[in-house]
């Protein structure tokens, strides 16, 4: 399955595949909610997402006597890492609001900048869409904000886990993931 980064890739996505999966489109689904009253063009977006939860929870959850540690300890995982993304997002939206109103500028001005309309903006700043590279450089280059604070250097456990297993192929003891990845 393709990650859900951004909301837009939801038309090409046929089901959750994992954990993550689930919980980041459980988190989307609630941010969805949100913004609807301020763009009713996302409830169609908002409705594919309940569906795919609905399938995911029918397929992996539903059987309450097989459920295994493993499946537990996987969502528990999952729930950890959309939280440290959610927060790591918050964070940036702050940061992007003080340097706004520290020039006297909205996010709709941000949007002039970027060449993003208002209710995209909303999405990026919310997390709902994803910032491109170009996005964030021109953002730290105009705001003057610091790239790490822009730009999210965590990797998926899949991800991760897929780049420990070829670091311990090449057999390199001295290379591996920075401590900064969540574990």
């Amino acid at each position: 399955m393709k990650d859900i980064l951004d909301i837009k890739e939801l038309a090409n996505i046929e089901r959750l595949g994992n954990e993550y999966d689930l919980q980041k489109a459980s988190l989307l689904e609630r941010k969805l909610r949100l913004m609807i009253n301020e763009n009713p063009d996302l409830k169609p977006i908002r409705q594919k997402l309940r569906d795919l939860i609905k399938d995911y929870e029918d397929r992996e959850w539903s059987d309450f006597d097989n459920i295994t540690d493993f499946q537990v300890e996987e969502s528990d995982k999952a729930k950890e890492l959309v939280n440290y993304e959610q927060k790591f997002i918050n964070k940036r939206k702050e940061f992007i609001r003080k340097k706004l109103k520290e020039y006297d500028m909205t996010q709709q001005d941000l949007g002039l900048i970027l060449a993003h309309p208002k209710s995209y903006m909303s999405e990026l700043v919310n997390g709902i869409s994803q910032f491109t590279l170009k996005d964030l450089v021109i953002i730290h280059r105009v705001l003057g904000i610091n790239l790490t604070i822009l730009i999210p250097t965590f990797l998926q456990s899949e991800t991760r886990d897929k780049l420990m297993e070829s670091i311990k192929k090449l057999n390199k003891p001295k290379l591996g993931l920075r401590k900064t990845e969540l574990v």
